[in-house]
């Protein structure tokens, strides 16, 4: 900072000034110091910014997976949504472990975090006591939990299912399966399989027909390997939901190899509309979750409580809306 103020011919407190938009520096004078900051490869040093303001200027955010395109566009949209507001986003991969989120929130809330956005309303008794501690705005995404921490924005996973089954239906199918992951680890994924199968028993139809292929998330591959697993099982399956669009395509393609026609032979169903589900031919029909406005609304939400125009205190949720898109597969 001294260097630039040697540079600019002005004090380094009229240098933090500049850099801070106080308003009693004038544009000549702000505009010579960030000229002379540019020129010298100057970047504030936002610590101690933040240790003298008490805010840390970033939001804490966790997802359970990194190669996801329906977290990846949460987070987009999150960062949209936050642009502009002086708020980065501290990005923590959990890995769908409720152990690994533990320790993640822990290192997490060390930093001082302005607020916490966390994927699922399922935690550790630890981890939920440290969000509960916290202080600061925590928001729960992509499920609709039954004791939210603080505040949500999500949808009901069970229901989703629910509009496929209610497809398959409307198509004249009976006998239909699920594929899906290790639901230990996959909460919102067993909430999928438990509408799928609440869905199935109220419609009065077979609700056994379930396999669960892989570590989550479970992929392309495991979705194939799986399709195989329940046409040896049940030949006279006439429909499967999958998990996800990964595994739908997995499943599809399983098909291909094995000239099953689809859908005249089997129907199949994804869930989290991705690119992947559009561009396939057939195209897969899915379940539209709404992955950017989760992130956008989550962010909005943030900056609402951080300038004091939500109580904290009272919780909000936000529902959004999933929404089925229908394609060629069924």
């Amino acid at each position: 900072m001294s260097d630039v103020a040697r540079k600019a011919n002005v004090s380094t407190m009229t240098v933090s000034r500049a850099f801070r938009s106080d308003t009693s520096i004038n544009e000549e004078t702000r505009g010579r110091i960030l000229a002379a900051a540019a020129e010298l490869g100057y970047i504030l040093d936002q610590s101690a910014v933040h240790f003298s303001s008490g805010r840390s200027g970033f939001v804490a955010v966790t997802i359970p997976s990194i190669n996801n395109a329906n977290f990846a566009d949460m987070i987009r949209g999150m960062t949209e949504g936050l642009r502009g507001s002086a708020l980065e986003i501290l990005l923590g991969y959990t890995d769908y472990d409720v152990m690994e989120e533990e320790r993640l929130v822990g290192q997490l809330l060390g930093r001082r975090p302005e607020a916490i956005i966390v994927t699922g309303g399922t935690h550790t008794d630890h981890c939920r006591r440290m969000l509960e501690r916290s202080g600061i705005p925590v928001i729960e995404t992509w499920d609709l939990p039954r004791k939210p921490i603080g505040h949500v924005v999500g949808f009901s996973n069970a229901d989703a299912a629910r509009l496929m089954v209610d497809h398959f239906v409307s198509r004249g199918y009976k006998r239909m399966g699920f594929i899906g992951g290790d639901t230990s680890r996959d909460t919102r994924g067993l909430d999928r399989r438990r509408g799928f199968v609440s869905a199935l028993e109220s419609h009065g139809l077979d609700a056994t027909r379930l396999i669960a292929s892989g570590i989550p998330p479970i992929s392309m591959r495991e979705g194939a390997a799986a399709l195989v697993e329940l046409m040896e099982r049940w030949p006279d399956t006439e429909a499967v939901m999958c998990v996800s669009d990964l595994s739908a395509f997995g499943a599809l393609m399983e098909c291909k190899r094995r000239d099953i026609a689809v859908p005249d032979k089997i129907a199949i169903g994804g869930f989290g509309a991705y690119d992947l589900a559009d561009q396939s031919v057939p195209s897969i029909t899915t379940i539209d979750v709404g992955s950017h406005e989760i992130g956008a609304k989550a962010a909005e939400l943030v900056l609402s409580l951080l300038a004091g125009h939500s109580v904290d205190a009272k919780r909000t949720t936000i529902r959004t809306r999933p929404e089925i898109i229908i394609g060629g597969t069924t």
